[in-house]
């Protein structure tokens, strides 16, 4: 797509978020906030509903005020640029199309706004129609639309400026799932294609790692972790993001030393080798043992279960199985075909895939792991 609006400090943009602050009324939303977005990325803001991640991008866009801080586009404070001072694109959740106007004029009026020339216009609409894949449909009202084709048209009318930055407020919540699938491999393209600075908001796990270059997980106003999805999914900073980011079981567990070696026990027969994964101080004390799903598997030796139920999900199967402290475990197993047909009941042994456990502490839920740079 061409580039023609002028950017702040030219080419991709690149976004500084210092100390941002923002309350409403008695109510602190966002206290203390600092980030840096890359040039060219896509990054998403990730959490639960009324976390934030709207609140902060709706600041970017400058569409609520800023009681602290300062947000820069390469460099340049923007916080007294009125949104449509910016250069930015937006999409929002209810895509917000004119009705009464065809997807060829609605991706032409952010242009018409910006007093482009008129024989400039069509051009560009068409060529932003077509990088979405709705040329066809340039003369459709939005009324006529799938949910995925007003998508498309919003998506469109938000590039054919040619944005500093792009922003995404949860722009596939409205669809449903398998077409979510579609578009949000649809907007990685895209946006990859242009080249854009992205910020996408969603409350989506799946979603967020599929698209996402980085991802801020926040809660409550607090940005918990920022990192790249295997890093996030792979090795979280805290309790919250291992429980929000997919799923995963936790076991309380003691840490002793033998001889030269940090152990925590399992059970009374089982004992993982700790050493060099978390901090001797931890022992004397307990810490939480956190394993993935697809860390548990079955096993000729490990931890006592007994089968609870069992969950068909067409590639794999989800399994869930009681311990003998009565904490519920669940581990996945691949279909191959013929899908194992477990007995509530049937006893098991479950071993733990050492190289994708994470530890915790009960206290702060904080990690305790050794750094591994």
């Amino acid at each position: 797509m061409s580039q023609t609006t002028a950017q702040p400090g030219g080419g991709a943009t690149a976004i500084n978020l210092c100390d941002l602050r923002k309350v409403y009324g008695d109510h602190v939303v966002i206290e203390n906030l600092s980030m840096d977005i890359q040039e060219g990325e896509f990054f998403t803001l990730l959490g639960p509903s009324g976390c934030g991640k709207t609140t902060l991008l709706r600041m970017i866009a400058g569409f609520n005020s800023i009681e602290g801080g300062t947000i820069a586009f390469n460099g340049k404070v923007i916080n007294d640029l009125a949104p449509s001072e910016r250069n930015i694109g937006m999409v929002f959740q209810n895509y917000a199309l004119f009705p009464q106007m065809t997807a060829a004029k609605n991706v032409a009026f952010g242009l018409e706004n910006r007093k482009v020339p008129k024989t400039d216009i069509p051009p560009r609409v068409d060529e932003a129609l077509e990088h979405v894949h709705m040329t066809q449909l340039r003369d459709r009202m939005p009324g006529l639309m799938s949910g995925g084709q007003q998508q498309r048209v919003a998506l469109a009318r938000a590039l054919v400026i040619s944005p500093a930055v792009l922003l995404m407020d949860e722009p596939l919540s409205n669809l449903d799932a398998k077409l979510r699938v579609e578009m949000r491999t649809t907007i990685r393209e895209i946006q990859r294609e242009a080249g854009i600075t992205t910020v996408y908001v969603t409350h989506d796990q799946e979603e967020a790692m599929s698209v996402s270059d980085r991802i801020a997980v926040m809660n409550e106003g607090v940005v918990q972790q920022v990192g790249t999805p295997p890093a996030i999914y792979h090795r979280p900073v805290n309790m919250f993001v291992a429980g929000f980011i997919g799923k995963t079981n936790t076991l309380e567990r003691p840490v002793r030393r033998q001889k030269n070696q940090v152990l925590v026990d399992l059970d009374t027969a089982t004992a993982l080798d700790i050493t060099d994964q978390v901090d001797e101080s931890k022992v004397g004390k307990t810490v939480i043992v956190s394993a993935r799903p697809e860390a548990v598997a079955v096993a000729d030796a490990g931890l006592s279960a007994t089968i609870v139920d069992q969950t068909f999900l067409g590639p794999q199967n989800q399994v869930r199985a009681k311990l003998d402290d009565d904490t519920i475990v669940e581990f996945l197993e691949f279909s191959h075909g013929a899908t194992h047909a477990w007995t509530p009941g049937q006893t098991v042994k479950l071993a733990l895939d050492q190289s994708r456990l994470n530890y915790f502490d009960p206290t702060s839920s904080s990690t305790v792991m050794r750094s591994e740079s």
